[in-house]
């Protein structure tokens, strides 16, 4: 494992395939963390988790619709009491699953200088990456309760040792990679050419990628992996495919993407036999005023109608909510 690098996108052979009867799936994850300006530079202090309180509301709402949420946890919200209680009885009760996310510049020991390019957790030193992320998984099973078993770097930054301090954490899944998008512009990862299919990263199969579900939409979707790197290249381009209809990249996540988009988003994936539809969201967006993305009220109603029809669609097209546990026991290795 500790040869494996996340960065490389896999051969084909690396797919994984899951046990008949397993069909098509959906995993909602959540990036559960603190409140930040997303317009400001990084720090390691002054950050809010005021939303906590909302899980409460958030939780049930999952409930009422039948998924089973993965609350993947930084350090400040797993120290947080009221984090610890919402989602831990969830969790007791069966109703959710734990996972860790590692935000570098809020996560002890802070021994590197707080910037974007080190907010991608795999451009630390590989001795500082792993103590980070030894530290924040051992606090999320103290507090939690449970043994994580899924990780996502922060902002997706994966980096080339970070599939071994996994291995050594006990995790089995990893979903930090964010298919169809580049960070380099910014001192991140490009995975603009890993596919959006679950794949095994190592050959002992014994760490499985779940990519964030994103789809190439238009009259050049089959063509979107070669010419989406030209258009983040050229944004001008970018724009002109996206305006005139004839390539565009949808993400499946109720930020910034329309209910209507998502649901274009879902055909394709289920159209191209994607066993796993993997959706997330920031959890300071279900109170006003924290992301970009929700502002007020309305804006907060919108991303909850945005899963209400989604899952809706998803059980009309008989894609069923899963778990990572689920997902772990069907893996064909």
């Amino acid at each position: 494992m500790s040869q494996v690098d996340l960065l490389n996108p896999p051969a084909s052979s690396q797919t994984a395939r899951f046990a008949d009867g397993f069909g098509q799936r959906s995993l909602l994850t959540i990036d559960t963390e603190e409140e930040f300006d997303w317009e400001a530079p990084f720090r390691a202090d002054g950050y809010g988790l005021d939303h906590i309180a909302a899980l409460s509301g958030f939780q049930q709402f999952c409930e009422g619709i039948g998924v089973s949420p993965v609350y993947l946890v930084d350090w400040p919200v797993a120290q947080d009491a009221r984090a610890q209680e919402i989602i831990g009885d969830a969790i007791r009760r069966g109703q959710a699953e734990i996972g860790v996310q590692l935000h570098p510049w809020v996560n002890p020991p802070h021994h590197e200088e707080v910037n974007r390019r080190n907010s991608f957790a795999g451009n630390l030193p590989p001795e500082l990456e792993a103590e980070k992320f030894h530290r924040l998984r051992d606090l999320v099973e103290e507090n939690f309760g449970a043994a994580p078993l899924i990780y996502r770097a922060g902002r997706y930054g994966l980096g080339p040792h970070t599939a071994g301090l996994l291995g050594e954490g006990g995790i089995a899944i990893d979903s930090s990679v964010r298919a169809r998008f580049d960070y380099t512009d910014e001192g991140g990862p490009d995975y603009s050419r890993h596919p959006v299919a679950p794949y095994w990263a190592d050959a002992g199969k014994t760490l499985l990628e779940l990519p964030l579900t994103t789809s190439f939409w238009g009259m050049l979707r089959q063509q979107g992996q070669q010419l989406y790197p030209l258009a983040h290249r050229y944004p001008l381009l970018g724009s002109i495919l996206a305006k005139t209809g004839m390539l565009e990249r949808i993400g499946l996540t109720p930020e910034d993407i329309t209910l209507e988009e998502a649901l274009r988003a879902v055909d394709i994936a289920i159209d191209d036999d994607l066993p796993l539809l993997v959706l997330s969201f920031h959890s300071p967006s279900l109170a006003p005023g924290h992301t970009p993305y929700v502002h007020n009220e309305d804006d907060l109603d919108r991303l909850y109608d945005w899963l209400r029809g989604v899952y809706s669609y998803l059980r009309a097209r008989d894609v069923r909510p899963t778990t990572v546990e689920e997902i772990i026991a069907s893996a064909v290795r």
